[in-house]
């Protein structure tokens, strides 16, 4: 091969790579999507907060139908309602409900030996997004009537350790926050065993007389409580 002829070799050589190079990037900006389309399906973006209405158990202890706590109750549904949820109120102080025997004939899962108004807290709180206790304090402790109340979970034990929302609603005629630390212990020690996701705490100290609570700063948290459960 002389000079010229090797020459004439090379450059189509170089041609041929240069189109299949050409061939390659076109193909490239072919399947490169384009940003500027304006019909193109965008990934919707997050909201900021959640939408989702829930259903809400609000479980109340006082035997004063006035009481602190359940001003408080009230409070925290009424900013719940608003808020678009749907929620049920069990005053406990106005319901019958044996009390757990321990007789284990429920099995922690099953029905219990007692048929009384405790069926209304079964039907409501199994299926339920959050479940609210609301209780003054009777001598360092939950009222005997909210108490019996949670000593029934016992019977369907194995239905609500599951994920739910919850939240505390406390007063009590001290003044030294010390003194609120028996409830809160034994909810957050409840609310631990079940798996449950504490939402907030309204603990309304220096309240003693019946609607006391109506002129201090723990109404308002209630209700912003109940807002934005």
């Amino acid at each position: 091969m002389d000079r010229r002829e090797f020459i004439k070799g090379g450059m189509a050589i170089a041609a041929i790579t240069a189109l299949s190079a050409a061939g390659l990037a076109s193909g490239r900006q072919e399947k490169t999507p384009d940003k500027t389309d304006k019909n193109k399906v965008q990934p919707e973006k997050k909201k900021s907060g959640s939408t989702k209405k829930m259903k809400i158990l609000v479980i109340t202890g006082s035997p004063r139908r006035k009481g602190n706590s359940a001003i408080l109750a009230d409070n925290f549904i009424k900013g719940a309602e608003e808020a678009g949820h749907m929620v049920f109120r069990f005053d406990a102080a106005f319901k019958k409900v044996h009390p757990c025997t321990g007789c284990n004939h429920c099995g922690m899962d099953g029905p219990c030996v007692f048929n009384d108004d405790f069926n209304e807290v079964r039907s409501n709180i199994i299926d339920a997004d959050a479940v609210v206790f609301a209780s003054p304090m009777y001598y360092f402790g939950l009222s005997a009537q909210i108490k019996t109340v949670i000593d029934r979970f016992y019977a369907i034990n194995g239905q609500i350790h599951v994920s739910k929302k919850t939240a505390l609603l406390m007063t009590y005629a001290d003044t030294v926050a010390k003194e609120a630390q028996p409830i809160i212990s034994h909810y957050e020690t409840l609310i631990n065993y079940l798996g449950w996701e504490d939402c907030g705490r309204v603990i309304a100290s220096g309240v003693w007389t019946a609607g006391s609570v109506k002129n201090t700063k723990f109404p308002e948290q209630a209700y912003k409580l109940g807002k934005n459960i």
